[in-house]
């Protein structure tokens, strides 16, 4: 189920638990979802017995993940609040995330509604950059994180930031799907951006995977 307001599970959704159907997970991984949404990934995860903290800024998707881990009966822990905040001094064998990374106009990322779930600033990369700076303190050694993004965010410089932060990352899957209606909302904006070209109308998913050596 999905309140109003939470982000439905999407084609990068989809993208990122096929990624994560290929990790090993059993009952001693303990995983993090930042920004969990509806809770499908960390409720995948914790189907396949991995103990799950999910974290997200919105009360509403918080409210949505914890009535669905009801739901499906399946243990999931769910905190709101900024992931970092949440997870001080806690590390996982699996970090998860579909993080917001639409780019938009404006520095400042959006505080309230449902367009926290996709604004993230200029480029795009206004959670992508501080997932990439914290994920080493996240991660045990052997530890994985799992990302999707766009395209447009530029996933060499999710590659250069990871790689430079001492972890092993690499694109790992890829996947083109149709303009969605915020992309095609601000489609004049993105062109005079340099962040798309005139009349597209595909966008590329990346999914990236990086793990602590």
């Amino acid at each position: 189920m999905t309140l109003p307001g939470v982000y439905r599970p999407q084609a990068d959704t989809l993208l990122l638990a096929e990624a994560l159907a290929q990790e090993q997970l059993g009952p001693r991984t303990e995983a993090l979802e930042i920004g969990t949404g509806t809770g499908a990934l960390a409720l995948h995860a914790a189907g396949r017995g991995a103990r799950v903290t999910a974290v997200d800024v919105s009360w509403p998707a918080v409210l949505t993940a914890r009535l669905n881990s009801l739901l499906r009966r399946l243990p999931l822990r769910v905190l709101h609040g900024d992931f970092a905040a949440r997870t001080a001094g806690s590390r996982y064998d699996l970090v998860i995330t579909n993080p917001p990374y639409v780019p938009a106009p404006g520095h400042r990322l959006p505080s309230y509604g449902p367009t926290r779930a996709w604004d993230a600033g200029p480029d795009g990369r206004g959670v992508i950059d501080r997932i990439c700076a914290d994920a080493p303190a996240l991660l045990r050694p052997g530890g994985v994180l799992l990302m999707v993004h766009s395209g447009m965010c530029g996933a060499e410089r999710t590659l250069d930031r990871l790689t430079g932060a001492g972890l092993a990352a690499e694109v790992t899957a890829k996947a083109s799907v149709p303009w969605g209606p915020v992309l095609r909302s601000r489609r004049a904006w993105l062109e005079q951006q340099g962040l798309a070209a005139e009349a597209e109308q595909w966008e590329e998913l990346v999914v990236i995977r990086a793990e602590s050596t």
